[in-house]
């Protein structure tokens, strides 16, 4: 099949939010390949904040799923607006749609059919894809991983680095340095006061202020388990040893812009960190039981720590102190 000068493409990633920012490089490829193509995205309500004031997407179309509703959303109205968009998109006639996620995704396929475009790529020897990529067995980087769709319309090289933007840049101010203390997996929780040491410890070493970030509310919530205690355990164990800045953040918006803020970031594997990397920060990054090899930062200069247990919490403070002031000859000159 012959590509037309400028497609209209959608692509559709409705998976986490470190995934999505891993897909920007392959959306940033394709804007570059195809500037007057129509280029949209299909992503989920959790992740969508991603993708805000991206350039490189003509429109973002969000769907939410049931069991991320509002207190004031009924599942009817969601089904109807959902039906609505899709209803929309299929009036397009779309050259392309893309399922960017890197592993077989048969009921994204059957929605993507319904679409009717002229081609559907995806991953996997799945029934009802046009193009099919076989799955990864090199150990790519999942930037790596997702950006084989970029072959298929003539685009070599390697792949840019993530983009993630804030929608008010901050001001520059004091060199700020973020600590992310929330995960996802108990295996890439670091104990409170390590990362109170840390901070303490940096401190003493050169004038730098530090921003805490932590998803908010109590441990034991079973619907949204928060760190507000963590983070308070922490600031008091620095106590008045350093300039910190709290700062949870209660949604990815408010999330991306505090990260906006910091000029370097040590955190966990996750979500808040390819968002940093999105962001272009340097980063200092402690993998707990995950894949270094493909969940890796991209694009930006980072030091990794993981232990053969694959537990953070074996990780010490030595090494975080360590792999930081190695970092700081990646980081801008406006650093002390």
């Amino acid at each position: 099949m012959s590509i037309p000068s400028a497609p209209k493409i959608l692509i559709i990633r409705r998976d986490n939010i470190g995934d999505l920012v891993c897909t920007t490089p392959l959306i940033a490829a394709l804007r570059q390949r195809f500037p007057e193509s129509w280029l949209g995205a299909l992503v989920n309500s959790y992740n969508a904040p991603v993708l805000d004031g991206n350039p490189d997407l003509n429109e973002v179309f969000v769907y939410t799923k049931a069991k991320h509703r509002g207190s004031g959303e009924s599942l009817p109205g969601i089904l109807w607006r959902r039906l609505l968009m899709m209803r929309r998109l299929r009036r397009m006639q779309l050259d392309d749609v893309i399922i960017a996620t890197t592993s077989p995704q048969p009921r994204v396929i059957t929605l993507a059919r319904w679409l009717q475009p002229k081609r559907i790529i995806g991953f996997g020897e799945v029934k009802g894809l046009d193009v099919a990529l076989p799955l990864d067995n090199a150990g790519r980087h999942e930037v790596e991983d997702v950006f084989r769709v970029a072959a298929i319309y003539g685009i070599d090289g390697p792949p840019p680095a993530c983009r993630v933007f804030s929608k008010t840049p901050p001001p520059v101010t004091t060199f700020t340095v973020g600590l992310h203390i929330s995960a996802r997996k108990p295996s890439q929780r670091w104990p409170a006061e390590r990362f109170a040491d840390t901070i303490k410890t940096l401190a003493a070493l050169s004038p730098v202020r530090f921003m805490l970030l932590w998803s908010p509310g109590a441990e034991d919530n079973p619907l949204h388990p928060g760190d507000d205690a963590k983070a308070q355990d922490v600031l008091a164990k620095v106590g008045a040893g350093a300039t910190v800045i709290a700062r949870p953040t209660q949604t990815l918006p408010e999330l991306i812009a505090a990260l906006a803020e910091c000029d370097a970031l040590i955190c966990a594997d996750g979500g808040a960190m390819h968002l940093g990397a999105g962001l272009g920060l340097p980063i200092v990054c402690l993998f707990g039981n995950s894949g270094a090899d493909r969940w890796r930062p991209w694009g930006v200069p980072y030091r990794l720590l993981q232990k053969p247990s694959l537990d953070v919490q074996d990780i010490g403070v030595d090494e975080v102190i360590a792999a930081f002031n190695a970092l700081r000859a990646d980081i801008p000159a406006r650093a002390p």
